[in-house]
């Protein structure tokens, strides 16, 4: 080969990673949640319905069917008494209410876990499958923070968007975005976590620490553990 064609095809070798870029589509798991309340109490039954059908694919929901269950029945029970005008029955009610939308916001974050975890061309079914529905979404930027699996069972690499040169990075998970565990600070945008529970639902979160302050905690994001 001579020199020019080498030089032509070594030119041709560099460029085609750029022509050959693609954007990533990701399935996301909606609730589209009625603003009537009977609406909202037959998709919670439809959800509770699909998903118990699906267990093998989602084997360890927060919360479990059994409490879902549980709490969408003393929903219709408290709508029951509210529609019959009861005493204190609106308040009561509007409280089941909150914990069932409660219910379907964590078990969004379940699926969506799911989802994530498995093969992308299954992503849409298996979200299909909790009788949710489904938005895709093309990535175009790094996300805020990213988790992936780590290389042994209960461990976890968490990932966030660099801020700065000189920035430290704060990081807590919990399982209830409730209860926050710290992990230890970090000067890179990137950590671990070990020692977590398998096949359970984890939210983490990083926080910026930059010389002129504190920025504020990030949305969680979700990720289920193996």
């Amino acid at each position: 080969m001579s020199p020019g064609n080498l030089a032509r095809s070594t030119g041709a070798s560099r460029k085609q990673p750029m022509s050959s870029t693609t954007r990533k589509v990701r399935a996301i798991a909606v609730l589209k949640l009625s603003t009537r309340i009977r609406n909202i109490i037959s998709f919670a039954q439809s959800v509770a319905t699909s998903m118990t059908a699906e267990s093998t694919t989602f084997p360890s929901p927060t919360p479990t069917m059994t409490a879902f269950q549980a709490d969408i029945g003393a929903l219709v029970t408290a709508e029951t008494a509210a529609l019959a005008r009861a005493k204190g029955a609106v308040d009561a009610r509007t409280a089941k209410l909150q914990t069932v939308r409660t219910d379907l916001e964590n078990l969004k974050a379940y699926v969506q876990a799911v989802a994530d975890a498995a093969n992308p061309s299954n992503a849409s079914s298996i979200i299909e499958s909790s009788g949710m529905t489904v938005r895709k979404n093309t990535l175009h930027d790094k996300p805020t923070l990213a988790i992936r699996q780590g290389s042994v069972s209960g461990t976890v690499v968490i990932v966030a968007k660099a801020v700065g040169r000189r920035a430290a990075y704060g990081w807590e998970y919990s399982t209830d975005q409730k209860t926050w565990t710290s992990l230890p600070q970090t000067i890179q945008a990137k950590t671990g976590a070990s020692g977590l529970t398998s096949a359970t639902l984890y939210y983490f979160r990083v926080q910026p620490l930059l010389p002129s302050g504190e920025e504020n905690w990030s949305d969680a994001a979700s990720f289920l553990v193996k």
